[in-house]
């Protein structure tokens, strides 16, 4: 069980649920990051008294060395003080929950400094998922998801003694804000739209993300990495009332489930105790007032980001870097009101012809295409 804790992302969706956890079970803070929201982390750090606090910019950052210059904790910034607070020395596990490419390096960090890995930021292994698994078993340290898909698929793993038993995963998608649309109905989407996620309250990126099913093809790619499994073995449903998280299928076509409510403290909360389980503070899944579960099979045709994602992996080398760089560009301009709800696939899918891919062999390979990536979403009509 971890005792010592780093958030990487603390003020978001996942950060803020991590801490009650950390609260809970008396687990303690050494470091806390946040890109902008200044006045969220120093009410954490004055709950927690972390020795490290992080912001993202060195602006925000000097913000907030005059806020809480009354205490012990130090201050730093940027993408050095990222992989500061993944490397501190007291923390035994990282919770890697920052949005974005900006995780890679941090968690390369921690893995280098033997530290365990609670991994929310799924971008890491899709964009470098060879390079931090090879680094992850040369330092014998654990990465576990904390997302809650690939959280129910090790749930499920915990009962699999042999991989040559294993069949599929099978991973389910709650379809998003545009179940069931076709490519005429989300012509004029808006952004309001595209952010009334039915089931799951998550960050803007990450809700566009579910709404486009770019978040399912990035968990496919992840899946990949976590499970080693190809991806031709790894399957996705579309499953509406998010009560089944993820699935096995065994050899002998057996299928076996995680369930429960949605509430992301549970995958949060088994990352940091594994293989312990305590109670937490969610509510019971009452399958009675559930009273049905529903799955269709996903539209690839409309939702054409995640037919790129699993294109990009049978490409291989930085191709799934290149996809997920075009996307979070991509995102960057739908949000911000200059390319329709559409573009985000168009963009995702020409990105895998227009930018060339190659073998990862060291990190710069990875940043590299990414760039790249972005530099063609950015310019892409």
């Amino acid at each position: 069980m971890t005792e010592n804790l780093s958030i990487l992302g603390s003020t978001g969706s996942i950060g803020t649920q991590a801490l009650r956890v950390c609260e809970n079970l008396n687990i303690r803070v050494s470091a806390l990051t946040a890109n902008r929201n200044v006045g969220l982390l120093e009410q954490q750090i004055r709950k927690f008294s972390p020795k490290l606090a992080v912001m993202g910019s060195e602006e925000a950052a000097k913000d907030l060395r005059t806020r809480i210059a009354d205490t012990d904790t130090k201050v730093s910034s940027g993408l050095e003080g990222l992989c500061e607070a993944a490397s501190i020395e007291d923390a035994d596990t990282v919770l890697t929950a920052v949005v974005g490419m900006i995780g890679l390096k941090p968690t390369l960090a921690a893995i280098d400094s033997k530290k365990n890995i609670a991994l929310a930021n799924k971008e890491t292994l899709v964009a470098g998922g060879s390079l931090v698994m090879k680094e992850a078993a040369k330092q014998e340290i654990k990465i576990y998801p904390v997302d809650s898909e690939h959280s129910a698929i090790f749930q499920c793993l915990q009962g699999c003694p042999d991989r040559k038993m294993l069949k599929k995963l099978i991973l389910t998608a709650s379809g998003g804000p545009f179940f069931g649309k076709t490519t005429d109905d989300l012509e004029n989407v808006t952004v309001e739209q595209a952010l009334k996620h039915p089931n799951w309250s998550m960050g803007a990126k990450i809700t566009i993300d579910s709404a486009s099913m770019m978040n399912k093809g990035l968990e496919i790619i992840e899946a990949r990495w976590l499970f080693d499994v190809p991806a031709d073995n790894i399957d996705v449903v579309v499953h509406r009332e998010s009560v089944i998280h993820s699935m096995i299928e065994y050899n002998d076509n057996s299928v076996i489930a995680q369930l429960g409510v949605p509430d992301m403290k549970i995958p949060i909360q088994y990352a940091l105790t594994y293989p312990e389980r305590y109670p937490c503070e969610v509510g019971v899944l009452d399958l009675t007032e559930v009273a049905k579960l529903t799955f269709f099979k996903p539209d690839y045709e409309t939702f054409r980001c995640l037919s790129a994602c699993k294109e990009a992996i049978k490409k291989g080398g930085t191709a799934t870097a290149i996809v997920n760089g075009a996307n979070e560009e991509a995102v960057r301009r739908f949000l911000n009101r200059e390319i329709g709800f559409l573009d985000i696939g168009k963009i995702v899918s020409a990105s895998l012809d227009a930018v060339q891919s190659k073998e990862i062999t060291k990190l710069d390979d990875v940043l590299e295409a990414d760039a790249a990536a972005r530099e063609f979403a950015a310019k892409k009509v």
